[in-house]
């Protein structure tokens, strides 16, 4: 597929990307808005490669999507500040046309400020204005191009700022080994990184390579503050080969929170209710992508090996234990359901005392519960 073509049909992967950038843009919002009016600032959406206002098949793209939900919010449409950028005039052209066409866009009260520019420092400096203001980031490059390190880490250093960045995983994993594309390689991994990388990479087989450099670009997130991540796996059309990742990066535990369960209901399947996250099998040997791959029977051994002897509430297991794991929260209240049959935990109130909803105890955030010690058991 060329990047001429690319907006020609609007696709299941497309959608499915779709749906979790605004599902995750509507909940950053209105968690952010609350602090926004005590501290009397915007907060904002930027998209640096976003592409026209339709797909040639007339569906909508992200751009658009996003500012219909904030004409729907009275808030937003006094708060929201958006910038979409695209170095294809085509495509802004086509963009501004669709946004212009949107019901009651003239509610805004920030007009939408479209850019034609190509992604580097340049448009880094446009976005200084930013300062101060929560923004969510959304970087879908075609390709790798203006995708580095140094631009994820510049828009998430403030404060309530987020970034959401397509990884294109084939055109990357050949990339590495391209002398032609080798300063590209250094900007989204670091040179140093970059060159280890590369050597890893020798004579391993397809998915070894795929776990390698997604496990790296991981780490690499995190050294600039990037201190919760969370990949997204997309396969190919035959459902054997990932084409690509969406990765997202936060710096606050809230936003990394809310965005798994997002991923997690987008998740084509689970593995004993555990959303895959649609992950090829991790191995020991990346230990951030393993964590992010084992089902509900190791999460019950996990937490009656590291809780040992501890009293605590569910909340409070769920918010220590999840991050770097691919659990949500609904997978931890089953787990200590099925601790509590087996008699391994002491839940207060007990099982008998705890309301039914669809037939089923429940197991409620502020229940209280003991692990036993395994001399107890």
């Amino acid at each position: 597929m060329s990047n001429s073509s690319f907006f020609n049909e609007f696709t299941e992967q497309s959608l499915v990307k779709a749906e979790i950038v605004a599902k995750y843009f509507w909940a950053w919002a209105k968690v952010i808005i609350p602090s926004a009016k005590k501290r009397q600032t915007n907060m904002a959406y930027v998209d640096l490669f976003s592409g026209p206002g339709r797909y040639k098949d007339g569906s909508k793209s992200t751009p658009l999507r996003i500012l219909e939900q904030a004409l729907g919010d009275d808030d937003m449409r006094q708060k929201l500040v958006t910038f979409f950028n695209d170095l294809d005039s085509d495509n802004t052209q086509s963009l501004q046309q669709a946004i212009n066409a949107l019901p009651n866009i003239e509610k805004l009260h920030h007009r939408p400020r479209i850019l034609n520019m190509e992604v580097g420092e340049s448009i880094i400096g446009e976005l200084k204005q930013l300062q101060s203001v929560p923004a969510l980031f959304f970087i879908d490059p075609w390709g790798y191009k203006g995708l580095s390190l140094k631009l994820i880490g510049s828009v998430i250093k403030n404060w309530g700022c987020d970034c959401i960045f397509f990884f294109n995983y084939n055109r990357i994993n050949m990339g590495l080994s391209n002398p032609a594309v080798q300063e590209h390689m250094n900007s989204l991994f670091g040179k140093e990184r970059a060159d280890v990388l590369r050597e890893k990479l020798e004579s391993k087989r397809s998915y070894e390579r795929e776990l390698i450099i997604l496990e790296d670009i991981s780490k690499a997130l995190k050294e600039i503050g990037g201190d919760y991540v969370l990949p997204f796996c997309f396969k190919d059309a035959t459902g054997s080969r990932t084409s690509h990742h969406l990765i997202f990066v936060s710096k606050h535990v809230r936003g990394y929170e809310i965005m798994k369960e997002i991923m997690a209901k987008q998740s084509s399947s689970t593995e004993q209710g555990v959303p895959l996250f649609e992950y090829n099998v991790a191995t020991q040997f990346q230990p951030l992508l393993f964590e992010l791959s084992r089902p509900l029977d190791d999460l019950t051994d996990m937490l009656t090996d590291e809780f040992a002897g501890q009293t605590m509430t569910m909340k409070q297991i769920y918010e220590q234990h999840h991050v770097n794991k691919r659990y949500i929260k609904a997978n931890y209240k089953e787990a200590l359901k099925k601790l509590e049959n087996a008699g391994k935990i002491l839940a207060n109130p007990p099982a008998n005392k705890r309301r039914k909803l669809k037939g089923e105890i429940t197991f409620g955030d502020e229940v209280k519960v003991t692990f036993l010690s395994r001399n107890s058991q």
